[in-house]
């Protein structure tokens, strides 16, 4: 019995010791995992110190550099303006020695308002701005634009107005310095044919068409914008040649093909029976709504 009790107390005492050295081995590895995160912050901190410090030293180095670079920048915006300016001069003296402005004057007739959609008559405002661009980029310019509330029969006599018409029978030549060429301002999409031809009828204007079908054949009807026809004649008095100022100016949608002079007559013959045949039968579309009828010119 007595060896017994020595037997489990050496056993207990094992037991104790066993435990007592787990505890101090788990003591010592967790102070050895805070001394390391200890020193890895340490040397994230260092880093961030040093980074820091080399910043501070390098501020001075820093502000030099971009006070060149801010030199550097105002030079050579100053040396593109003395190119410009030099260039723009050169330009300018070119543009007063090659622009011979022409005495020839364009009509704008504005008394289609009543005819006209809003959208319409916005595109009409635009084209009307377009020719004043046109213009005062052209080499041989007309008289410039202004705005006249009077009906332009008012502001020029009678013999010297020439209104431009596609359903005229009379084809343009040449252009006649001496006259004042009108322009109808209406942007209807075909559904008033022939008015224009019928408002310097009435009014006992003489009246012509460009000789846009001796030289170009298209896929559409005959009928061009006002930008179109201020373009066309600035390019005719730039050049001097029909065919080379309607191909200038003509948009592609239009499908413009040079005209062979064999089509010339055949197409003369077939557009004088088409004119013929609006005149009897033209009508206003009652979908137009009436709006302010007032007479108003714009003189180009």
């Amino acid at each position: 019995m007595a060896e017994d009790s020595v037997k489990k107390e050496a056993s207990a005492q094992q037991e104790n010791e066993k435990a007592d050295n787990n505890t101090s081995q788990k003591s010592v590895s967790s102070e050895g995992e805070a001394v390391a995160q200890i020193q890895s912050v340490s040397k994230r901190q260092m880093k961030k110190l040093l980074k820091q410090k080399k910043w501070e030293e390098e501020r001075e180095l820093r502000k030099q550099r971009r006070k060149e670079r801010k030199q550097q920048r105002r030079q050579q915006r100053q040396n593109h303006q003395e190119e410009e300016g030099q260039d723009g001069q050169s330009a300018r003296k070119r543009l007063r020695r090659e622009v011979m402005p022409s005495s020839l004057r364009l009509v704008v007739d504005c008394s289609f308002n009543n005819l006209m959609l809003i959208k319409d008559v916005r595109k009409l405002h635009k084209q009307i701005q377009r020719c004043y661009a046109e213009n005062r980029r052209a080499s041989h310019p007309v008289q410039d634009i202004s705005i006249k509330t009077e009906h332009y029969g008012e502001v020029f006599a009678k013999e010297e107005l020439v209104y431009l018409t596609s359903d005229s029978p009379n084809v343009l030549q040449e252009l006649d310095r001496k006259k004042a060429y009108v322009i109808g301002g209406l942007v209807d999409h075909n559904h008033h044919k022939g008015i224009t031809f019928q408002r310097a009828k009435e009014l006992g204007i003489e009246h012509a068409q460009l000789p846009l079908s001796s030289f170009v054949q298209m896929n559409s009807r005959k009928v061009l914008a006002v930008n179109h026809v201020f373009e066309i004649i600035l390019a005719y008095l730039e050049k001097g040649s029909w065919q080379e100022a309607f191909f200038t100016v003509l948009p592609q949608r239009k499908g413009a093909m040079v005209l062979n002079q064999g089509e010339t007559n055949v197409q003369k013959k077939e557009e004088e029976e088409s004119s013929s045949d609006s005149d009897t039968s033209e009508q206003t579309d009652p979908s137009i709504p009436q709006k302010d009828n007032t007479q108003h010119s714009s003189n180009i």
